[in-house]
């Protein structure tokens, strides 16, 4: 009988070590501490819409959009109903930081290419319980938990938990295995606020509303059309922008041939740079008054989509320049409204 015994061990143990093995038994994130990633916690996912649900506050409820990703970067867009803030995240070197946050920012543009100094760091490895790092002037950040049970609508996760103390309070972040952020808490002397993640959509582009400026059918005034345009993950303003104009215009404001080679904001200057090819010259065959409008159309839909008053339009990198019109290249189109026709 004893035989049996000591003959039938063997068997379990291989039978454990083969479930184990098989993924039958769930793999405890506090006994492979040393394994966990931040990339498994934070992934990068194209053309997903993340949608949290907030208690305690009017904006406490947020939809974040993916705009870009790059080489470990990721450019976030989060409307909360109040305003659009863009982020810029990198994953590097063992720690995920925000290296950017800008508040009102309604129009597309690519900022995961530029050069930043400082940053906030969200996560910093090693995924361990007390790991803590500094989170700005006063503020420390430490991983309080590895497996917290956080209830949320889109079901329930084991989190890691990860505590920011400061003197104006304490915010809690939950950050589940292949989803990301779950929920946040942030509390203070009579306040308590938090968001937490109620639906994960896919393939879900960004919808924005374009105005669209163009002559209006006698070639006297200014017309507008609101156009819904969808942008994907990484898609580029100026291809979006570029393909509802030629699609869209009443006249041609661009031409078939014309390609728009650059298009981007100057922060520094509050204004926006356009570089055409020069079939926007060569292809318009307008009067000097047409084509005043055809440029105003411009400056007006650029103006009002990125927000500036400056536009600065150049031609395969030189100076605009037609029979009846020459804009040197620190010259701006100005956005004027005064030649919109009155609606009917």
């Amino acid at each position: 009988m004893h035989m049996k015994r000591l003959l039938f061990m063997p068997l379990i143990l291989l039978l454990v070590l083969s479930a184990c093995k098989d993924g039958n038994i769930a793999e405890q994130p506090g006994n492979t501490a040393g394994m966990l990633k931040i990339e498994d916690y934070y992934p990068i996912t194209e053309n997903v819409k993340y949608i949290y649900k907030g208690e305690g506050n009017e904006f406490a409820s947020y939809r974040v959009y993916i705009d870009y990703m790059s080489n470990g970067r990721v450019q976030t867009r989060t409307n909360n109903g109040g305003t659009e803030t863009v982020k810029v995240m990198e994953l590097k070197n063992g720690q995920l930081t925000e290296l950017m946050s800008r508040n009102e920012t309604y129009f597309r543009e690519n900022f995961t290419g530029k050069e930043y100094s400082n940053g906030k760091i969200l996560l910093k490895e090693p995924l361990n319980d007390s790991n803590s790092w500094s989170a700005g002037e006063g503020i420390k950040s430490t991983i309080t938990g590895l497996d917290k049970e956080v209830v949320t609508p889109h079901g329930n996760y084991r989190a890691i938990e990860v505590t920011t103390e400061g003197s104006k309070g304490t915010t809690l972040d939950y950050y589940a295995k292949d989803v990301r952020l779950v929920k946040s808490v942030s509390k203070g002397d009579g306040y308590e606020i938090s968001s937490t993640i109620s639906s994960i959509e896919k393939d879900m582009p960004l919808t924005q509303t374009v105005t669209l400026f163009h002559p209006d059918i006698d070639g006297v005034n200014l017309d507008t059309v609101d156009v819904q345009v969808n942008f994907k993950t990484n898609d580029e303003a100026k291809d979006v922008i570029a393909e509802t104009i030629k699609e869209l215009s009443v006249y041609e404001i661009l031409s078939t041939n014309t390609k728009i080679n650059k298009l981007y904001f100057d922060e520094k200057k509050e204004s926006v740079h356009i570089d055409l090819s020069k079939e926007f010259v060569t292809e318009m065959n307008a009067g000097a008054s047409f084509e005043g409008l055809v440029l105003q159309s411009i400056a007006n839909t650029l103006g009002t989509y990125y927000g500036v008053q400056n536009v600065f339009l150049t031609v395969d990198g030189g100076p605009y320049e037609s029979g009846h019109i020459l804009l040197n290249e620190d010259e701006p189109l100005k956005v004027d409204y005064s030649n919109i026709k009155a609606p009917k």
